[in-house]
Parts: structure tokens; C-alpha cells; sequence
């Protein structure tokens, strides 16, 4: 019997970000998918038992959850510091840079250490990440350049991204993310429409007020006269260092109500506003994946983007491409760009199609297909 553990802790964070989706239903998927021999055990940092149920009803199938002696910021300190913890060796996969990344012999027994690295925001956005998470990060790729087996990333765009900085040639392997199976629109959508106090017409973006989000150049479009007065519905946190969007759009000049943060929503609700808004628009800056971009296509719900080339990628010419150069035109550009849509129902009946066409292409379960075919290649 083969078994294939995965590093499973960020499933288990008390705030769910990118990076817990990802680990979860990765994970999910690789217990779904997992070859005849083959199971998958959870490593995790201390836990209580209440934490040990939890991750055993979001990820059943699990053969065994191994608990490690320290708690997670320990462990990732640890981790960074070269600290082996009691573990043992095997086929470890880890779904974050949150990794054991120690000497071994791959070629000589069957120990072997994926790591996956989902953007290069330590390199190009400190400033947003945070001083201690970048170096943290800086730390882990460090490692992983000496001792991990492979290295995943979600997108050719990273890819390129950080083998500028790290140097990891062959060993990086591009397996890309998906919706969620649960992001389906509910039969009580109508109801979840009204408790959300959803307009009638609306833009929508998935986003927050971190630099690499793009939000600011957002709001400051939907100043202008060609977006009709359409509000903007954002879904994601109201506040980031302190600055909240509602400041953000007053100093834009836009009057109350104009731009509404939802916070951040489960799959049924997002499923709702994504579903029925009138243009998604994703203006990051700087991006990974860019996931939220596929999640509305799934819906055929027409898209506006940045030129990230991950998102650029992602989309792949189904969505309408705005350049992100020249910052002081950018809100300008977005606005044109969201305007053409809104009249054209030509273009927004291509873009329906095309998204739909498009967000068939991913799925967790071939991602977890791609990442057992990883562990059997190495």
C-alpha cells in the first residue's frame, strides 16, 4: 500500500483564504482520485480533537490524520529553520510552502517532497504580503530549490515568474486550480438575492483593498459617466490595514450605496451574485491564478480583466484583456472596457459562451489526476 501524505494544516485556518480552498479541494479530489494501492493520510500541526473531527468531516476518506508536536506558527518557523520534527518519509505533498524540506535520496527509497507555490508576492509585493511573510516565503523557496523533488505552480506565468528568482528549471511542474463542485446556484436563490439586498443590474468582483487586488483603479472607474451608475457589489473583505472600501468610494466622490462590500461569502451566495451580475470584472495587478475569474465564466457571466499574464492565461481570449500599464489611465480604461460590454449584446453573448466553454476546462479532479501522475513520474 502506497501512501501519500499531505500537508494538510492550512485546511484547518481560522481565516479561509486561496490557499485553504486550494488545500482542501486538492486534497478532496486526491482521496477521490487515488490509483488501486494507493490512500492519502493529513499531516497537521497540534490540534485539538474538536480540530481533528473537523478535518475527518471535510476530507473523508482520509486513511489517518498524523499530528505533528507544535502548533502552526511553530511549525512553520521550524520548517523555515531546517528543524525536523518526527515524521517519517514517504510520498509528502505539500499544497502551500508549508513543507518538511530536508536532505534525501528520491532515487534511492521511496521519500520524495512536492511543494506548490502559488505566486511570487514575496519578490514583487512585500509591501502586501507583509515583511515577516515575505521572508518567510523567500526562506521556504530557498529550501525547496535545495531539497524539494517538485515544485507546483498554478500557471506557465508563475512559472516563468519564479524561475527568474529561484532558478528551479525542470522541476517545476504547472497543475492549475478550479471552482469549487459546491459553487452551483441554490434553489433558493431568489431568497439569498433579497438577504443580500441585491440590486437588479450590477458589477460585480471578487476583491479586497490590498495593492495587488486592484480595486482602488475599480471604484475610481466606476466614476465614470460611462458605466451608466451601475453599483459595484464586491465580495471580500470591507477593511485591509485599516482602510476600508466605503472611505475609498466616498473619496472616489461616489455617493453611499454606489459600492458594496459583502464580505466574504460561502459558495451558495457567491454562486448567486456571480450568477446574476451583469459584467464580473477582476482588475488585479499581480495574480497567481486568478480563480474568481473562472468561477464567474462557469456562469457565463461576461468578464472584464487586467493584463496580469496569469490571468491572461487563465482567461485564455474569453473575457475582454485591459492593459494595467500607466496606473493614472488604468480606471479610465476599465471603465471603456466594462461601458463596451453593458452595450453590446452581441459581445456579451460571445463572452457567455466563451467563459462557459472556457471554465470546462478546470477541474480539481484533473488537478489531482496531474498531481498523482507527479508523484508516480519523480
Amino acid at each position: 500500500m502506497t501512501t501519500l501524505r499531505v500537508i494538510v494544516d492550512d485546511v484547518l485556518t481560522d481565516v479561509p483564504d486561496g490557499i485553504s480552498r486550494y488545500s482542501l479541494e486538492l486534497t478532496r479530489q486526491l482521496i477521490a482520485t487515488a490509483p488501486r494501492g494507493c490512500v492519502v493520510e493529513g499531516i497537521v500541526a497540534a490540534r485539538g480533537e474538536t480540530d481533528r473531527r473537523l478535518l475527518q468531516q471535510l476530507l473523508p476518506g482520509l486513511v489517518g490524520v498524523h499530528a505533528l508536536p507544535v502548533g502552526s506558527r511553530e511549525l512553520a518557523l521550524a520548517w523555515q529553520m531546517g528543524v525536523k520534527l518526527p515524521l517519517g518519509g514517504g510520498l509528502i505533498h505539500a499544497p502551500s510552502l508549508l513543507a518538511p524540506l530536508f536532505k534525501h535520496d528520491a532515487t534511492e527509497s521511496l521519500d520524495q517532497t512536492t511543494v506548490t507555490v502559488h505566486d511570487v508576492s514575496a519578490w514583487t509585493s512585500p509591501e502586501s504580503v507583509g515583511v515577516v511573510e515575505a521572508a518567510w516565503q523567500k526562506a521556504m523557496v530557498k529550501r525547496a530549490r535545495k531539497f524539494a523533488d517538485a515544485v507546483v505552480v498554478p500557471t506557465h506565468a508563475v512559472a516563468e515568474q519564479l524561475n527568474d528568482v529561484a532558478k528551479l528549471g525542470d522541476r517545476i511542474r504547472v497543475i492549475g486550480g478550479a471552482p469549487s463542485e459546491t459553487l452551483r446556484v441554490p434553489s433558493d436563490a431568489d431568497a439569498r438575492a433579497e438577504a443580500l439586498r441585491l440590486p437588479e443590474s450590477y458589477i460585480a468582483t471578487v476583491s479586497s483593498l490590498d495593492p495587488r487586488k486592484g480595486l482602488r483603479p475599480l471604484i475610481s472607474a466606476m466614476a465614470h459617466p460611462s458605466v451608466a451608475g451601475l453599483p459595484l457589489v464586491v465580495v471580500g473583505p470591507e477593511e485591509f490595514h485599516g482602510e476600508r472600501v466605503s472611505t475609498v468610494a466616498m473619496e472616489a466622490g461616489l455617493p453611499e450605496g454606489r459600492v458594496r462590500a459583502l464580505g466574504t461569502l460561502g459558495d451558495p451566495d457567491l454562486a448567486v451574485v456571480l450568477s446574476r451580475a451583469a459584467v464580473f470584472v477582476y482588475p488585479n495587478l499581480s495574480s497567481g491564478f486568478g480563480l474568481p475569474v473562472i468561477e464567474a465564466m462557469r456562469f457565463g457571466t461576461p468578464v472584464v480583466h487586467s493584463d496580469d499574464p496569469a490571468v491572461s492565461e487563465v482567461v485564455f481570449g474569453a473575457g475582454v484583456t485591459v492593459p494595467k500599464d500607466d496606473a493614472a489611465g488604468y480606471p479610465a480604461r476599465l471603465a471603456e472596457a466594462i461601458d463596451s460590454v453593458l452595450a453590446d449584446d452581441t459581445l456579451r453573448e460571445r463572452l457567455h459562451f466563451a467563459g462557459t466553454d472556457r471554465a470546462a476546462a478546470f477541474s480539481w479532479r484533473a488537478s489531482a489526476e496531474q498531481v498523482w501522475r507527479l508523484h508516480a513520474e519523480l
